[in-house]
C-alpha cells in the first residue's frame, strides 16, 4: 500500500480582543453589530476604499458602521478585503503578513488571500510576522463588521510600522484589483487631549484627508502612516473621498477632559468622463518610472541633484552609485533652490512638464539650471550651495480638464493636490502643488497663474487649454 500524506495542519489566528473590543458571545456580537449598522436599505455604490475607526464598539462602532453601511449593496461583488492597520504591541519596520492561514472571531472563520503572498513577493518592505499579528487589535475589530455586511471573502492583513509613504502607496497599488478588491485603512485620529484641542486637530486632520493630501502626523492619527499612503494610491487612482462622521469618545463617556478622535471616510472610483479617453485615464493612475507609479528612492534623487549642482560649479564629488536602472525610464521633474530662515525663499526652480529624456538626466538637468541659469535669480555662487535647500518634484502625466468656463476650472481643482498647467497661444504657465500653501483660495491661484503665463487675472477663452497633475516630492 501507498504511504498517505498528511495534510498540514491550518495555522489560525485566534481571535484576541474579544470580550474586550467587542462580545465574545457569537450571538450578542451579531446581534450589536446589526444594530450599529441599522437601516441598510438603499445602500449606494460601494466605496473602493475606507478610513475607519478601531476603538472598542461602544466608543467608535457608530462611526464604523456608517462606513461598512456603505458595502451592503456589494455584499456578493465584494470578495478580497486588503486590510492595513498600525503596529500597537510589537515594534515593526515595513509591513507585516501574518503568516497564518485564516482569522478567527466569534463570527466565524475568514481565510487569508492565497494570492496576495506572491503578488506582494517582489516588495523589500514587506515581511511576515505572526508576533506582529497575535495581539493586534486595530485588525481584529474590522473583522465582524465584514463578516456581517459581505458573504465570503478572503482578506488580506497587514499590520503596519515604520514604512515610508511611498511604501506602502506600493503595497495598497500592488493589490488595487477590480470591484471585486476593497481597500481599509484602519485607524484613530488624535489621542488623549482635551475635547476642544482634540477637535480642533482632528479637523486638520480630516481637511487633509478629503484634500488627499498625504501630510498626516502621528499625533493626529495612530494609523498615519497606512493613512498617508492610501492617500498617496488615492492620488495616483483619482479617488474622490467623502467624509462619512466624526466623533470622540467624549461624546459617549462625556468626559471631555481626555478623549479620542475617529472618523470615517469613503473613497470612490471615479465616474467614468465623457471628455477623457481610456489611455488618459490610465496615464493618471500609472505616474512616474517605475509599473506601480511611484519612484523607489526619493532621497537618491536629491543626492542626484546636489551632485550636479557641485560639479556645475567646479567642486566635484564622488557620484552616489551604483545607480537603479528605473533611473533610465523617462521622467519628468522639477527642482527647486531655497535659502534662509523658516520662510525659505526661492533661489531657482527650473523644470520639465514632459517626459522627453531619462528622469535622470532630467534631475541632472535641472538641478544645474536651476542653480544657474533661472533667469530670475543670478547664478549660484559655490559658497551659497552649503546653505541652500533642494527640493526635487517628478510629475505625473498630464490630465487635460474640461472647463468650458472658469467656474468649471475652479470646482475640479484640488487643493494642495492638483498641479496646473494653463496655455493659450504662445502664452503657458505652471503652478506645482505646493503653491497651494502660498495660494489656497481656488480663485487665487488662478488668477495667479494666468499673470505667470503673461495673461489678465480675469482672462478666459474657450480655447484656454488646462491640465493637471500630480507630484512626488522629497525635501533635503
Amino acid at each position: 500500500m501507498e504511504p498517505h500524506s498528511t495534510p498540514s495542519p491550518l495555522r489560525i489566528r485566534p481571535a484576541a480582543v474579544a470580550g474586550l473590543f467587542y462580545p465574545a458571545d457569537p450571538a450578542v456580537l451579531f446581534r450589536e453589530v446589526l444594530a450599529l449598522l441599522g437601516d441598510t436599505a438603499g445602500a449606494a455604490a460601494p466605496p473602493k476604499a475606507m478610513i475607519v475607526p478601531h476603538a472598542g464598539y461602544v466608543y467608535s462602532g457608530q462611526t464604523a458602521a456608517l462606513g461598512y453601511r456603505k458595502l451592503c449593496a456589494a455584499r456578493g461583488t465584494i470578495t478580497r478585503v486588503v486590510l492595513l492597520g498600525p503596529a500597537h504591541t510589537v515594534p515593526l519596520q515595513g509591513l507585516a503578513l501574518p503568516g497564518v492561514d485564516a482569522f478567527d472571531t466569534p463570527l466565524g472563520r475568514v481565510p487569508i488571500a492565497p494570492e496576495a503572498t506572491a503578488q506582494l513577493a517582489h516588495l523589500p518592505q514587506v515581511l511576515v510576522s505572526e508576533a506582529a499579528h497575535a495581539q493586534e487589535h486595530a485588525l481584529e475589530v474590522q473583522l465582524p463588521f465584514l463578516q456581517t455586511v459581505l458573504d465570503q471573502f478572503s482578506l488580506v492583513p497587514l499590520v503596519v510600522g515604520a514604512a515610508s509613504t511611498q511604501e506602502v502607496a506600493q503595497v495598497l497599488l500592488a493589490l488595487w484589483g477590480g470591484p471585486e478588491t476593497l481597500l481599509l485603512v484602519s485607524s484613530d485620529l488624535s489621542h488623549y487631549l482635551h475635547h476642544d484641542a482634540a477637535s480642533a486637530l482632528d479637523a486638520q486632520t480630516i481637511a487633509s484627508i478629503l484634500a488627499l493630501r498625504p501630510d498626516v502626523r502621528r499625533e493626529q492619527a495612530c494609523g498615519a502612516i497606512p493613512i498617508n499612503g492610501m492617500l498617496l494610491a488615492a492620488q495616483r487612482k483619482g479617488l474622490r473621498p467623502a467624509l462619512l462622521g466624526r466623533c470622540n469618545s467624549g461624546d459617549v463617556t462625556l468626559d471631555r477632559s481626555r478623549v479620542v478622535g475617529y472618523c470615517a471616510v469613503a473613497f470612490d472610483a471615479p465616474a467614468e468622463s465623457a471628455h477623457s479617453t481610456p489611455q488618459q485615464q490610465e496615464d493618471v493612475a500609472h505616474v512616474g518610472v517605475t509599473p506601480d507609479g511611484l519612484v523607489p528612492d526619493g532621497p537618491l534623487l536629491l543626492a542626484l541633484a546636489r551632485h550636479a549642482i557641485a560639479e556645475a560649479l567646479g567642486h566635484p564629488a564622488p557620484a552616489p552609485g551604483p545607480l537603479p536602472t528605473w533611473l533610465q525610464a523617462p521622467g519628468a521633474s522639477f527642482v527647486t533652490l531655497t535659502q534662509g530662515g523658516p520662510l525659505h525663499e526661492l533661489r531657482g526652480c527650473i523644470g520639465s512638464l514632459e517626459a522627453h529624456r531619462s528622469l535622470l538626466d532630467d534631475v541632472r538637468s535641472n538641478a544645474v539650471h536651476a542653480a544657474l541659469h533661472d533667469p530670475r535669480f543670478p547664478p549660484l555662487h559655490a559658497e551659497e550651495l552649503a546653505r541652500t535647500r533642494l527640493e526635487v518634484s517628478v510629475l505625473s502625466p498630464m490630465q487635460p480638464l474640461h472647463a468650458p468656463d472658469r467656474n468649471a476650472l475652479l470646482a475640479q481643482l484640488r487643493v494642495g493636490v492638483d498641479g496646473v498647467v494653463l496655455s493659450y497661444g504662445h502664452h503657458r504657465g505652471t503652478f506645482l502643488p505646493q503653491v497651494w500653501e502660498q495660494l489656497p483660495n481656488h480663485s487665487d491661484f488662478v488668477a495667479h497663474l494666468l499673470r505667470k503665463a503673461g495673461l489678465a487675472a480675469d482672462f478666459w477663452h474657450p480655447e484656454l487649454r488646462c491640465l493637471r497633475y500630480t507630484v512626488q516630492k522629497w525635501i533635503e
